[in-house]
């Protein structure tokens, strides 16, 4: 592991969340296919209504993140944490800053062809009028 590419192969990409403890599988993929990208720069998380940009460093047992992003087009930020379980599934949670968290798994998956939208900002709501 170098300074220039601090997060491990094992982890390193793409990830599907196929499962939230605390929110409706229904709705995971809203905005498109719920992915979490540990890429180490430009890294995003998108499930629900949730776009972030993601911030990762790695830690003894995984990877440890810090997210800001918006739900919808409330600003929103808070951090995350995942391991990866024995079948190779990644196991983490993730919590919103003074909100709720929860538990999820994702399996490794491709890269997508359209690239996750950057997170909209609270102005973006009024322009849309």
């Amino acid at each position: 592991m170098n300074t220039r590419d601090p997060i491990p192969p094992e982890y390193r990409g793409w990830w599907r969340i196929t499962e939230t403890s605390q929110w409706s599988a229904k709705f995971l993929d809203s905005l498109g296919p719920a992915l979490l990208s540990l890429t180490g720069h430009g890294a995003r998380l998108r499930m629900h209504c949730l776009l972030a940009d993601v911030n990762c460093k790695p830690t003894k047992t995984g990877i440890s993140f810090a997210w800001e992003g918006a739900w919808e087009y409330d600003p929103m930020s808070g951090t995350g944490r995942v391991s990866l379980g024995e079948d190779g599934h990644l196991k983490g949670s993730i919590r919103i800053k003074d909100g709720d968290s929860s538990t999820f798994v994702a399996v490794r998956t491709e890269e997508p062809d359209e690239p996750i939208e950057e997170p909209p900002s609270y102005r973006d709501k009024w322009r849309r009028r």
